[in-house]
């Protein structure tokens, strides 16, 4: 069973920064992609920025440039870098892990740090 464990949130005034760290406990960090989420009071989530095994990175239009997404597979944890930080940014976030489909594919969630920016 995988566990992840989101750490990072908090309150910060636009123009902030803050980092998010979600660590996962287990063994298959290293073969998982790794994601951020985000979901705002009566929005749908949605995927902000994403990391392949390989560290090929993707990221939602509404962050390129202002957040950075990395991973340390030797503490198997996944970062995400947030600058330059907008009211528009405030939502709740989610760590994702996902396996391979060769292992399965399925999804694991942390249970989301809160991030809240004021103008």
């Amino acid at each position: 069973q995988v566990q992840l464990v989101e750490s990072g949130g908090g309150l910060v005034q636009a123009g902030g920064s803050l980092r998010l760290s979600c660590a996962a406990s287990g063994s298959i960090f290293s073969i998982a992609a790794m994601g951020w989420y985000r979901q705002a009071p009566g929005e749908q989530r949605e995927s902000v920025a994403t990391i392949t095994r390989d560290s090929d990175t993707n990221y939602a239009d509404s962050v390129k440039g202002r957040f950075t997404i990395s991973r340390d597979n030797a503490k198997n944890t996944v970062f995400l870098q947030m600058n330059s930080l907008k009211p528009e940014d405030t939502a709740v976030y989610y760590c994702q892990l996902k396996l391979p489909l060769a292992w399965g594919g399925r999804d694991y969630w942390g249970q989301g740090t809160q991030v809240t920016v004021s103008s």
